[in-house]
C-alpha cells in the first residue's frame, strides 16, 4: 500500500511534487496567519435541500456552529464547479449568496481560468444527482472520474494540493486502489470517507487501542452501494484500533429476510452483538411506545424481518457484520476477545426531519477537511475508506453471486488507525 510510483505520465517526479506540496502547505498556514484563508475549489453534484452539496458548500461559505460558538470558515471558496441543476436546486441562489466565483469546467475550477493550478485545497462531493447505474445496480457518481481529472491538473501544474473525496472512492476496487496510489504518487494528503466515523458517540466512548477484539457489528439502516458504506465506516473506525491494526478482508456475504436470520442464529457472538447494537437504538419498532416484547433474536426476526446482512470475514480471523434495518439510526457494538466484555454506543447521525434540521454531524466532517487543508496531513489514513469502499463493492458482488460469499483476495489492505480518535466530544 505504500508503494511509490517513480514519475508521472507528465514527466513530473514523487520528489518533486512532495516539496511542492510541503510548499503549498507552508503557503496556507503563512496565509492563515496573516489573515488570509487558503483557496479551495468545490466540485459538486447538485445542490438542493438537505444535498451533502448543500451542506458543505454552507459549511465552507458561511461557517458554523462549533463548541458553542458560531465559528466563520477557515478557508475560502474560489472556485465552484456544480455538474447537475434540479428543479429544487440552490447551487445558483447559494453562488450568488455567497458571491462565489462559478466555473464551468473542473479544470477551470483547479486553476480558476488560469493555466495552472490556483488553489490550496480540493473538496469533490459527489453524491446525489442523476446518475447511470451498472449492471449490479450501483450509482457511478462521477468520484472517480473527477478525481483523476483534478491528478491531471496537478500533473500539468507540477504540484499538488490536499483532496477530500465524499464518502466511498468508487464503484470499481482497481478505480479505488488507483485513486489511493495517485495519492501517493504525487504525495498529496487524500481524505475521504463520511460523517460517522467523527460524529458524536452516546455515550461518548471509544474502543482502546491496541485491544484483543474478536468482533465488530453496526445495526443501521438504508440500502446497498448506499447507506451500507455508513455502517462499514462505522465498525471500521473501532475495528481497526485492535491488536495487530487492520490487515485486509477475505469475503463478503451479504443476505437478507429470513436466510440472513438462520445465518446469524448460527454465530452466537455476531447475534449477542446484533442484540447489544440493537438496544443502543432510539428507533426501535414499539407498541404503544414500548417494544412489543423484550428486544432479541426472536424479535428483531419478528418486527425487522426484511433486514440485510453484511458478513465480513477479515484476513486474521476477526468479523464485521452490519445489519441494515428500519431504525433510523447507526449503533455499534464490538466484542472483546480477552474479557469478553460488549463495547457499544450511538453514533448520532439526526437525520434532518428525525430530531434535527441542519444536520449538525457535518459540522466535525467539514472541520476535519479544513485541518487538512491548513496542516496538510489528514486524520487518519486513506487505506480505512479504500477497505470500506472494498467491503461495499464485496456486498454488491454477493448480492449479483446469488447472495453466496465471496473472496477478496485483492483487498489486502494493511494499516494501522490513529491512536487518537477523532470524534466529536465538545
Amino acid at each position: 500500500m505504500q508503494r511509490q510510483q517513480g514519475i508521472t505520465r507528465r514527466g513530473f517526479t514523487g520528489t518533486l511534487l512532495s516539496g511542492a506540496v510541503a510548499a503549498a502547505t507552508g503557503r496556507s498556514a503563512r496565509a492563515w496567519a496573516d489573515g488570509r484563508r487558503p483557496k479551495i475549489a468545490f466540485l459538486g453534484t447538485v445542490v438542493f435541500q438537505h444535498s451533502h452539496a448543500q451542506h458543505f458548500l454552507d459549511r465552507f461559505a458561511m461557517g458554523q456552529s462549533w463548541r458553542g460558538q458560531w465559528e466563520a470558515p477557515r478557508l475560502e471558496v474560489a472556485g465552484v464547479y456544480l455538474d447537475q441543476v434540479r428543479d429544487d436546486d440552490l447551487g445558483k441562489a447559494r453562488i450568488k449568496k455567497y458571491g462565489l466565483a462559478s466555473y464551468p469546467t473542473i479544470e477551470e475550477a483547479l486553476t480558476l481560468g488560469g493555466e495552472k493550478l490556483a488553489v490550496d485545497g480540493v473538496v469533490i462531493i459527489g453524491e446525489h444527482g442523476d446518475y447511470p447505474k451498472t449492471a449490479k445496480g450501483q450509482t457511478r457518481y462521477p468520484r472517480y472520474e473527477w478525481f483523476k481529472k483534478v491528478v491531471d491538473v496537478f500533473e500539468d501544474s507540477g504540484r499538488s494540493v490536499p483532496v477530500f473525496n465524499d464518502k466511498h472512492l468508487s464503484t470499481d476496487w482497481a478505480e479505488c486502489q488507483e485513486m489511493v496510489d495517485d495519492s501517493r504518487r504525487l504525495s498529496f494528503p487524500f481524505y475521504a470517507g463520511s460523517s460517522l466515523p467523527v460524529t458524536w458517540r452516546l455515550p461518548s466512548i471509544d474502543m482502546p487501542f491496541d485491544v484483543p477484539l474478536s468482533e465488530s457489528v453496526c445495526v443501521a439502516y438504508g440500502g446497498i452501494d448506499s447507506y451500507d458504506f455508513h455502517a462499514l465506516e462505522t465498525a471500521q473506525c473501532m475495528s481497526e484500533r485492535r491488536r495487530g491494526g487492520e490487515v485486509g478482508i477475505r469475503s463478503v456475504l451479504t443476505l437478507s429476510g429470513e436466510a440472513m436470520y438462520e445465518h446469524l442464529a448460527a454465530r452466537e457472538t455476531t447475534a449477542k452483538l446484533f442484540v447489544s447494537a440493537l438496544c443502543r437504538s432510539h428507533n426501535l419498532p414499539v407498541d404503544g411506545g414500548y417494544p412489543s416484547a423484550p428486544v432479541s433474536l426472536a424479535w428483531a426476526r419478528e418486527m425487522l424481518p426484511s433486514t440485510t446482512g453484511s458478513f465480513i470475514e477479515h484476513r486474521d480471523g476477526f468479523h464485521t457484520a452490519i445489519f441494515l434495518t428500519g431504525i433510523q439510526d447507526f449503533n455499534y457494538a464490538g466484542m472483546r476477545a480477552d474479557t469478553g466484555e460488549i463495547v457499544s454506543c450511538q453514533m448520532m447521525l439526526p437525520m434532518p426531519g428525525h430530531g434535527a434540521s441542519t444536520a449538525d454531524f457535518f459540522n466535525p466532517l467539514s472541520r476535519h477537511v479544513e485541518e487538512m487543508v491548513l496542516t496538510g496531513e489528514t486524520t487518519y489514513p486513506i487505506e480505512r475508506t479504500l477497505l470500506t469502499s472494498g467491503m461495499v463493492i464485496g456486498g454488491v458482488d454477493s448480492i449479483a453471486a446469488g447472495n453466496t460469499r465471496v473472496e477478496t483476495p485483492q483487498m489486502e489492505v494493511r494499516y494501522q488507525g490513529p491512536r487518537k480518535s477523532m470524534y466529536w466530544r465538545t
